[in-house]
């Protein structure tokens, strides 16, 4: 009888027992969790262009830069999205209100090193106004009704303005630091 030979194991690898791939349900997809305010940052964003005009037209009355209101606007644009419901009706008078707020609060509580009143701000923007439209210098208290010595603390108080130096401490500050004489 004719024998077929038997394939012998390789000499090199160990007889292994033979393992199935056993089929597992896929696990799900891992994702990032749900912004709850991507809708109000979208709506937001649509509206940009209130906070350019806040911005713009209050830069305009108090001489502070433009793009930090518009900054600042863009805060209160963003609380008013969150706490917008269409019941309330339309957004942009909504928006156009807390973008105002804010810049005011922010104007209030950190624009001025002094409190400044609100009518001295507004005189020194329109005299600022007409400085830059050529008006002589002498002639802008007439021009907004007051007299010249009013003029000039309107603005000496208007010009003050926080200005943060960096100062390095000295060796000795360095060392009596923490002394009861600080």
């Amino acid at each position: 009888m004719d024998q077929q030979p038997q394939p012998q194991p390789h000499a090199t690898t160990p007889h292994r027992p033979q393992t199935h791939a056993v089929a597992t349900p896929a696990r799900p997809r891992r994702h990032r969790p749900v912004n709850p305010h991507a809708a109000a940052n979208a709506l937001a964003l649509q509206h940009q262009d209130i906070a350019e005009r806040v911005a713009a037209n209050i830069s305009r009355r108090t001489g502070h830069p433009r793009e930090d209101l518009h900054q600042i606007a863009m805060l209160g644009i963003l609380q008013a999205a969150r706490r917008y419901s269409p019941e309330r009706g339309s957004f942009r008078p909504f928006a156009r209100t807390y973008a105002n707020g804010e810049v005011y609060h922010y104007l209030r509580d950190k624009g001025f090193l002094i409190k400044v009143p609100a009518s001295w701000r507004e005189l020194h923007a329109r005299g600022q106004k007409l400085l830059r439209l050529g008006t002589p210098a002498a002639e802008v208290p007439g021009r907004l009704g007051v007299n010249a010595e009013r003029w000039r603390e309107i603005v000496v108080a208007c010009s003050q303005r926080v200005v943060a130096w960096e100062v390095e401490a000295s060796t000795h500050e360095a060392k009596h630091k923490h002394s009861k004489d600080w």
